[in-house]
């Protein structure tokens, strides 16, 4: 069984930057793909940004793209995501999802089957 388990989130005012780690335990870890997911209060979950553990391929959401990075240390299991010039809208909870199957459009939330409990990211104006 996979788990994943996300750390990192806090409050910071706009234009700061924060680091997210997501560990993932258990086997097949280069199979698939890890992605983080947001959540704001009376919002819908959204895609941020998925990385590829077969390809290394990354895939940010446009609402990122600029801001935030992706990295891994395939040793540790472990998928970052580095958030630059952060904004009140990217305010809300932030969950890592992992799955081992291949999927066509990797920041859609269907397909993922293993989610952490989240973390908050609170950005203040």
């Amino acid at each position: 069984e996979v788990q994943v388990e996300e750390s990192g989130g806090g409050s910071v005012q706009a234009g700061g930057s924060l680091r997210l780690s997501c560990v993932a335990s258990g086997y097949l870890y280069n199979l698939g793909f890890l992605a983080w997911f947001r959540q704001a209060p009376g919002k819908e979950r959204e895609g941020v940004a998925a990385l590829s553990l077969d390809t290394s391929s990354t895939y940010y959401a446009a609402s990122v793209e600029g801001r935030f990075t992706l990295s891994q240390d395939i040793a540790k299991k472990a998928m970052y995501l580095q958030m630059n010039d952060l904004k009140p809208e990217d305010t809300g909870t932030y969950y890592c999802a992992r799955t081992t199957l291949f999927i066509s459009r990797p920041l859609l939330s269907h397909g993922y089957q293993e989610w952490g409990q989240g973390t908050q990211v609170t950005v203040s104006s």
